[in-house]
């Protein structure tokens, strides 16, 4: 085990090493196991090529100006956001740029462009159920029977938000350590399904987005009605890993960016659906060209 994280660690060294803008797969294959590391190489940036951001008033809602031409979507569509906080939220995202666009940065108006563009073609209903799914292999609801210190741990920090979810929305959840997890039962399934219906269609994408990142739907509630912190539904989502890690040690550079990256999408998942469910504009913009 110590050899392997050696050998990651010391790839991981090479990889830092690297000159900006070298190819990963150069660095020539490496073991099975290293090969997720790879996801830690930035994409190509591109140089900034405006001055101002701005936003505007449309017919659609509120678009985002670089400069004097009009964001447009990857598939060339007019930029257009429901809410004038989601428009002030993405255009800080574009101003907060420097000498180079970091388009993998910019968690929020990557939602948008799904959003707007949705490339899958999915409804309501099929956000809906994309979102439940994830009950069935909730991260809270799967439990170890050994060893004794981690099923304790998991007993004092994931039971009390089952138990919350469980009150706060009338329903039974539980926790298994079976490989097929707990049995939910149909009711609490019709409950939850019932409760995302209240979204809207752009927020159920932030929502699903969201419970991707954490794998459990349990943790997202919790997170979206202001019950966890982005830190805590973080740590909680990792709560096996952290133990590993307190046990084992950690590979350097890789956790603590794993970290930061999953609290910045989560971050910003729980963002965007609060500023999707908002109906009221700003008075004051608080970006001018």
């Amino acid at each position: 085990m110590w050899r392997s994280c050696h050998r990651l660690r010391d790839w991981g060294r090479r990889l830092l090493s690297r000159p900006p803008g070298g190819p990963a797969a150069s660095l020539g294959p490496g073991p099975g196991p290293l090969s997720p590391a790879r996801a830690y190489v930035p994409p190509a940036e591109r140089k900034r090529f405006y001055q101002n951001v701005s936003i505007t008033q449309g017919e659609g809602g509120f678009e985002i100006n670089l400069d004097h031409r009009k964001l447009k979507t990857p598939q060339a569509k007019l930029f257009t956001v429901p809410s004038e906080a989601l428009a002030i939220a993405v255009a800080t995202e574009w101003d907060s740029q420097k000498d180079t666009i970091k388009s993998y940065t910019m968690h929020l108006t990557t939602l948008c462009n799904t959003s707007l563009d949705n490339p899958t073609r999915r409804d309501k209903a099929q956000l809906i159920r994309a979102a439940m799914k994830f009950l069935d292999t909730d991260t809270v609801c799967y439990r170890v029977e050994e060893p004794e210190t981690l099923v304790e741990l998991q007993k004092n920090e994931w039971d009390p938000i089952v138990e919350w979810a469980e009150k706060r929305y009338g329903v039974e959840i539980g926790s298994s350590t079976s490989i097929l997890g707990p049995r939910i039962p149909a009711r609490t399934r019709e409950v939850l399904a019932s409760h995302l219906a209240s979204y809207n269609l752009w927020a159920l994408q932030g929502i699903e987005f969201l419970v991707t990142q954490l794998k459990s739907l349990v943790l997202a509630l919790g997170l979206l009605d202001l019950h966890l912190t982005v830190e805590q539904a973080v740590l909680l989502s990792r709560l096996e890993e952290e133990y590993q890690i307190q046990k084992w040690g950690n590979v350097e550079w890789a956790h603590d960016y794993e970290l930061q990256e999953l609290r910045a999408r989560t971050a910003a998942g729980a963002l965007f659906v609060h500023l999707c469910s908002e109906s009221s504009t700003v008075r004051h913009k608080l970006l001018q060209a």
